[in-house]
């Protein structure tokens, strides 16, 4: 299975999944208008894939078949205070 991806102008470390190489058909007008003008990162077999860094390769799989697109959003923010409070052993 081959996916284009492209990462957004607009929105860091967020990328657009397509079966197809330039075809945004199935994917809303509203969605493209927050994401920008995709810009063209690499087409991948995910066929030859057994994982993917940030994202769970068989939910890709899934939403590129079923709504023929995927969204991959950032990661949430770390939130260091938390973390260094709760190595200190300080509770909220």
């Amino acid at each position: 299975m081959l996916t284009a991806i492209y990462k957004s102008p607009k929105k860091p470390e967020t990328f657009l999944y397509l079966p197809k190489r330039d075809d945004f058909s199935k994917v809303p007008e509203a969605l493209l208008e927050m994401f920008g003008k995709p810009q063209f990162v690499i087409v991948l077999n995910l066929a030859n894939k057994q994982k993917l860094a940030l994202v769970d390769l068989e939910k890709v799989k899934s939403e590129l078949l079923s709504t023929g697109f995927y969204l991959q959003l950032p990661p949430p923010p770390k939130n260091l205070l938390k973390e260094h409070r709760e190595s200190l052993g300080l509770d909220d």
